[in-house]
């Protein structure tokens, strides 16, 4: 459960960086740039559960890839309006912002996830390149 001295996210931005979406020729999309905010909590143990509790509790709608060595979902917060990525590898949750992702939407899975595990979730802001 979060611990209430954390200020760690009062400290970082959950504002984006949105990534540019481009088509190919060939039918193909493809993301450059953007922002992905790495949240880590201190004792990772049981983390994909705990991702998976916060997005079947809602307000999500969400879909997994199969056959992958880490778990990987495109969700959508109803609440907010936005859609970002979800990754779980190395200890650690990745949101990946999409084109119209938005700072609230982040923030709110942030606070969802802080709640379900033990201990601090640092939170490390990481710029994509173009």
């Amino acid at each position: 459960m979060r611990d209430e001295a954390d200020s760690t996210a009062a400290s970082v931005s959950f504002d984006v960086d949105n990534p540019e979406r481009t088509h190919s020729r060939g039918g193909g999309m493809c993301y450059e740039g953007g922002t992905v905010l790495a949240l880590a909590p201190a004792r990772p143990e049981g983390l994909a559960e705990a991702v998976e509790a916060v997005l079947q509790a809602g307000p999500y709608r969400y879909g997994d890839w199969f056959d992958l060595p880490m778990p990987l979902f495109l969700v959508h917060d109803d609440e907010t309006d936005d859609t970002f990525r979800v990754a779980v590898r190395d200890g650690r949750v990745e949101l990946h912002a999409r084109s119209a992702t938005t700072a609230s939407g982040l923030r709110a899975f942030y606070e969802r996830l802080a709640d379900q595990v033990e201990g601090r979730v640092r939170v490390e802001r990481e710029e994509q390149a173009t």
